[in-house]
């Protein structure tokens, strides 16, 4: 799947000369938490979020502490007191944004977001706003992928899918044994295994097969060093 799959597309975007108002506006409006920051040309000169805004003179969340203040350098003062006065966007966007194109991966785009700590990716191509991807649109594109998958119609199909992603991913064996039952699609979970995670992992794997109704969580979790045996959570 790329970006262009998902992304949000025509983008709403801000010029750097509108006021902050005129941009706040346009994100309550449509209830976005940033906008990508173009030129007259069409050119990318930053994005304006949320976060931007946190720090502002009207809200009172401007000020500094003195011990701050006092390793500041009068340029860094003055920047700042630019960014929670300013009444451009060009005063307090955040420049030199990120961006992705149309044919990115989503995998690469949503690795970007999380490795950025943000919520929103302008799209170029050939320099050219096409459209923004955000954790919004991963969320919607997510959904579809998690039913969309045709259910195993038989136990025995259910019980062998969960057996083989034992062996993907839990790479059981030794003291880590478990014993996998399925009627009528309730998977009965027993065995044991030396780490309490081991235990969650093999409920969520067996969960997430298709077809499966509930998982009876009998497995017991052992202390490998003391010997102390966990029982399984009581059901409700």
């Amino acid at each position: 799947m790329q970006v262009k799959d998902v992304m949000t597309s025509p983008a709403i975007c801000v010029a750097p000369t509108q006021s902050i108002m005129d941009a706040i506006r346009l994100m309550v409006a449509h209830k976005i938490s940033g906008l990508p920051v173009i030129t007259e040309k069409g050119q990318l000169v930053g994005i304006l979020t949320e976060g931007d805004l946190m720090r502002r003179s009207e809200l009172e969340t401007a000020g500094h502490s003195w011990l701050g203040d006092l390793f500041r350098s009068p340029g860094h003062k003055a920047e700042d007191y630019v960014h929670t006065h300013g009444r451009k966007v060009a005063d307090i966007m955040s420049q030199r944004p990120v961006s992705v194109g149309p044919e990115t991966p989503l995998r690469d785009a949503i690795a970007t977001l999380m490795l950025h700590h943000i919520r929103r990716l302008p799209v170029m191509k050939n320099d050219q706003l096409v459209g923004v991807v955000s954790r919004g649109d991963v969320l919607r594109a997510l959904l579809p992928l998690m039913s969309g998958a045709p259910a195993l119609s038989d136990d025995q199909s259910i019980r062998q899918s969960i057996l083989k992603e034992y062996q993907a991913v839990l790479h059981l064996g030794g003291r880590n044994t478990i014993n996998v039952d399925v009627r009528n699609g309730v998977v009965d979970l027993d065995g044991t295994v030396t780490d309490e995670r081991l235990r969650t992992a093999a409920r969520v794997a067996a969960e997430n097969v298709k077809g499966v109704v509930s998982v009876v969580d009998h497995i017991t979790c052992i202390d490998p060093f003391a010997g102390v045996t966990i029982p399984p959570p009581s059901l409700p």
